[in-house]
């Protein structure tokens, strides 16, 4: 997406986008193109914790400003005039009259807020009702705003000390550094209670905790009560009163995020606010702290209530025959390791771990309906799978769990030719690419069987029951196999260029919409070895050094002899610790040059970069390659003394 402004489609909707390359945080170069990659990015993440609430935004119309000055911002809760008409929307009665909300509960409604310059996302602890109004909360969240003189290591300190009393209470508190200045507590809760019960238990413990540590922490509204302490704000329960939302970004001089944390982190004494590209590499990676927040969500019911369901006003068109809600959300699997894997079960239960789009299939009625991870309806953009001719299934109703994925010319799963087909609508385009881009559906998992709830079964049990549903059947439905040595099968997927496995306990129930250490995904982690062609300066805590590293390839698709010309690969800009920074940043002084080394660096990019000669070899890890071979998510290993530029391979 570049230029002034243009029409893009996402995930079957319309857009106008503009200005991408304008400048949003001036200190760091940040650009709104990369506010919006963030925020699509980041949709897996952030819109559970969004879907059912009223999100109020605040906007920065012009850009952020700098640390010295920063610029104007406005809150805005009645959803603009110009919104489009399929964002669904609440009604809050306020004592000037009723006020519409958006409700956030897709990719294009995140990319259209970001448009807009709705930097921040800020919601209640409650989800509408289904009356239309205001719920229960089913969250609580403790706010640890620290005074003058305190910093984030303080603001831990206390939040362990948090940690012990709701611990006790039986919840499971999760920490969130706030992306401003403090740190958020969050805790799950079973919806049972009103936000004023709610605020009345926060502001107890507010207040033990300051009776225990007077000298550390405060309860007290007063800013002149909060020099030297942590201010436990436990307000933010109030129904009325909302919090900036976990994973959204903050207006803040950097482009600094409200991210879920692990409470290992909290014990780091360097403990820092995190910026949009360390929270996207960390997605990548799997690290996703709030996982238990989103259980008692995902499962609380099977379809949204009536006042979360998207409307269509204004002439907006209704949905497409044959669309419905997602049954279920799928069982969520965690990061693991081989020894862990090895140790589920004996023998081991393994699959490959497939590069391609998750799908639950319901069958019923002689046809399939496919729904994405989130829910989205996308049946009918698999038409080898839902329309006549499809194949069928020899029961009255199932609920299948599979990966959808295509494969490129040397059998291997290829998310890139995927793309083709995730986002078209267009049945015309649908047709031509099914002929182009063939997909298969890799069932692993029978959910239901003739009304029958299969999900509290073992899940060796399930799949006997599975392969007798789908025997005989010809592709694009098939089974993969099953392995049962976890070495050997990591070896030959990395041999073939596979993403990894899954290792599953084969009596494991299947957990709708949990994330369960009874399956775990076994990942390798790419590596590539860069020259660092160029230097993008440090703000804030890395003004004295540096803010990221340019980074380029030999491009050897001409088959020239000699040195070939460089690639650009995109930037790196975690990974580095202090030490680290010093280091690199005196090996690229006396390499620094007017002029850029290569052709073809994104404006963004290029804008502030300070360019070095092409010597300095390095090695980055990275999830994936973008399709214009753009290393994603990458973080920084270290340098490669032992190579020159000419002798890096680009891995594939």
């Amino acid at each position: 997406m570049v230029g002034p402004g243009q029409i893009v489609q996402v995930d079957g909707r319309r857009l106008r986008v503009t200005n991408l390359d304008k400048v949003v945080y001036p200190d760091t170069g940040t650009t709104k193109g990369e506010v919006i990659a963030y925020y699509s990015a980041i949709a897996p993440l952030i819109l559970p914790l969004l879907d059912g609430r009223p999100v109020t935004r605040k906007r920065w119309v012009e850009g952020v400003g700098t640390r010295d000055a920063p610029a104007d911002a406005f809150f805005t809760k009645q959803l603009e005039p110009g919104a489009p008409a399929w964002i669904p929307r609440q009604a809050i009665q306020h004592s000037d009259g009723p006020k519409e909300y958006p409700l956030v509960e897709d990719v294009p409604t995140l990319v259209w807020l970001a448009q807009v310059a709705a930097i921040e996302l800020h919601v209640p602890q409650w989800r509408f009702a289904p009356d239309g109004g205001p719920g229960r909360p089913d969250r609580l969240v403790l706010d640890l705003d620290p005074g003058p003189g305190v910093g984030l290591a303080q603001c831990a300190e206390v939040a362990r000390f948090a940690r012990v009393i709701l611990t006790d209470m039986g919840l499971d508190p999760l920490p969130v550094t706030s992306g401003s200045k403090g740190l958020h507590l969050y805790a799950a809760l079973p919806g049972e209670q009103t936000s004023d019960e709610i605020s009345a238990v926060v502001k107890e413990l507010a207040r033990l905790i300051e009776n225990d540590h007077p000298d550390l922490a405060t309860s007290v509204m007063s800013k002149a009560e909060r020099g030297g302490k942590v201010f436990l704000d436990w307000s933010q329960n109030n129904g009325k009163k909302t919090t900036i939302s976990p994973y959204s970004l903050r207006g803040r001089a950097q482009p600094w995020v409200a991210a879920p944390r692990t409470w290992d982190e909290l014990d780091d004494p360097d403990l820092a606010q995190l910026d949009l590209d360390e929270v996207l590499a960390r997605a990548a990676a799997g690290i996703d702290p709030l996982a238990g927040l989103r259980p008692q969500e995902a499962s609380s019911a099977p379809t949204p209530p009536p006042a979360h369901r998207p409307r269509h006003p204004r002439g907006a068109s209704a949905p497409s025959r044959g669309a419905t809600a997602a049954p279920l959300a799928p069982m969520l699997a965690e990061n693991g390791t081989a020894g862990v894997a090895r140790a589920l079960s004996d023998p081991s239960w393994v699959e490959v771990k497939w590069d391609g789009i998750r799908a639950l299939g319901t069958w019923a009625d002689g046809r399939m309906l496919l729904h994405a991870r989130r829910g989205t309806d996308i049946t009918t953009r698999y038409p080898e799978l839902t329309a006549d001719g499809a194949p069928f299934l020899p029961v009255a109703d199932a609920i299948v769990d599979g990966e959808i994925v295509a494969f490129d010319g040397q059998g291997r799963p290829s998310f890139s030719l995927l793309q083709n087909r995730m986002h078209l609508t267009r049945p015309r385009e649908i047709e031509r690419e099914v002929v182009r881009t063939p997909i298969v559906y890799m069932l692993f998992d029978l959910l239901s069987l003739d009304g029958h709830d299969l999900t509290g079964m073992p899940l060796r049990e399930r799949r006997i029951l599975l392969e007798d549903v789908v025997a005989g059947l010809d592709a694009p439905i098939q089974i993969p196999p099953v392995f049962d040595d976890v070495d050997a099968a990591l070896a030959a997927s990395r041999e073939f260029g596979l993403e990894g496995v899954m290792v599953k306990d084969p009596q494991s129930r299947y957990r709708p919409g949990q994330r369960s250490p009874s399956w775990l995904k076994l990942k390798h982690t790419r590596m590539q070895e860069a020259v660092i062609v160029g230097i993008r300066p440090g703000k804030g805590d890395r003004e004295s050094t540096l803010g990221s590293l340019l980074l380029a390839v030999p491009d050897r698709s001409g088959g020239r002899g000699g040195s070939a010309p460089l690639r650009y690969v995109g930037r790196v800009g975690t990974g580095f610790t202090d030490r680290i920074l010093r280091d690199l940043l005196a090996r690229l002084d006396p390499l620094r040059r007017e002029t850029a080394p290569l052709d073809g660096v994104p404006a963004p990019d290029a804008s502030d970069a300070l360019w070095v000669h092409p010597e300095l070899v390095g090695e980055v890890e990275f999830a994936n390659w973008t399709p214009d071979g753009v290393l994603r998510h990458a973080r920084w290993r270290g340098l490669r003394p032992d190579k020159e530029p000419d002798d890096i391979v680009v891995e594939r």
